[in-house]
């Protein structure tokens, strides 16, 4: 067949094949007016080629291909130098990868700490007695957020007691859930955060619940005061979120209580608790599926789950709904 014929059966434009020509790698033969003539097998050989350039192979590091396919195998990759030629090329991505990998951990620590300048650090306990107007602010949820549904995933929790696992709190400390006090202690589930400086996502806002994790922490610094003073002896908070950014977080938003890592989510597991998974994260990246948490709240007594806040929305107005609960429901005998 002709060179027009040829480079449209292998998917490729002329100027490609000729290229692969000049390499080598495709070698047509001539008839007796000089013209070209292309067979199945270059045809075939060049189609290989697109494929395997457009998995990032130079011409070079896929001539193994085309020599095993000349060599009378059925595929471009029965022969050892095609496996050979595989592995180079996953070395030199595994290679490249890492650098990346440390370039933008590099920039993500520089777009943190630029993030956080200018704001006072403060000891967890401090934040509730600073001026609420002095307090950073996460931005505002936007309007049209998609409410979440009561899928009835959190029904069977009232009367459940904690399991004893023991998680990592933002303060260093090693936290027995069954074991946080006696008395009336709030724990609120969250999926994870934003990273200052990276926009959320497109999709995230999408999922019903899924924005506000800030905002709802906010909430909760801002209204444990009044926590406090209707019986709540202390508030967690609970995300699939690393320890170390848990940490960053409590110091940029001055969260005056402590934070516990779940990132395998344990605690889920022991109690059934209600899940999603998706690719698309705030922060992190996407494309990975990910499991989080959804978003919930327990108001417990000691280890015995009293009451479950599902679905909770908004998330920024969360922390008015549990005190105003604990107010219509105080402690028998307080």
């Amino acid at each position: 067949m002709r060179a027009g014929q040829a480079a449209a059966a292998a998917g490729v434009s002329v100027k490609a094949l000729r290229y692969y020509e000049a390499l080598g790698l495709v070698r047509p033969g001539r008839r007796a007016n000089g013209y070209r003539i292309y067979s199945d097998e270059d045809v075939r050989a060049a189609a290989e080629l697109r494929q395997l350039m457009a998995l990032g192979l130079t011409t070079q590091e896929a001539e193994p291909f085309v020599e095993c396919l000349r060599a009378g195998h059925d595929a471009v990759d029965d022969c050892a130098e095609s496996i050979a030629a595989y592995q180079r090329k996953i070395d030199q991505l595994d290679g490249l990868i890492d650098r990346l990998s440390q370039a933008r951990d590099r920039l993500r620590e520089r777009m943190g700490q630029a993030a956080r300048r200018g704001f006072r650090t403060l000891p967890a306990t401090a934040a509730s007695r600073e001026d609420d107007g002095m307090l950073p602010r996460p931005a505002l949820l936007p309007e049209g957020l998609p409410a979440p549904v009561d899928d009835g995933a959190a029904r069977h929790l009232p009367g459940r007691t904690l399991p004893g696992l023991v998680l990592t709190a933002t303060d260093g400390s090693q936290v027995r859930l069954d074991g946080v006090c006696d008395g009336r202690w709030v724990l609120f589930v969250y999926p994870l955060t934003g990273e200052p400086g990276v926009d959320v996502p497109r999709g995230w806002d999408e999922i019903p619940g899924a924005r506000g994790c800030s905002q709802e922490a906010c909430s909760f610094r801002d209204n444990l005061g009044q926590l406090h003073a209707a019986g709540v002896e202390k508030v967690l908070a609970l995300s699939s979120d690393r320890a170390q950014y848990q940490q960053d977080l409590v110091a940029r938003l001055h969260l005056p209580y402590r934070l516990l890592s779940d990132p395998q989510l344990q605690v889920a597991d022991a109690l059934s608790l209600p899940t999603f998974t998706t690719e698309v994260l705030p922060g992190a990246g996407s494309g990975q599926p990910q499991r989080l948490y959804k978003r919930l709240t327990m108001l417990l007594h000691g280890p015995r789950i009293e009451h479950v806040f599902y679905p909770v929305f908004p998330p920024d107005r969360h922390a008015d709904e549990v005190l105003n609960w604990v107010r219509t429901h105080p402690v028998v005998g307080s």
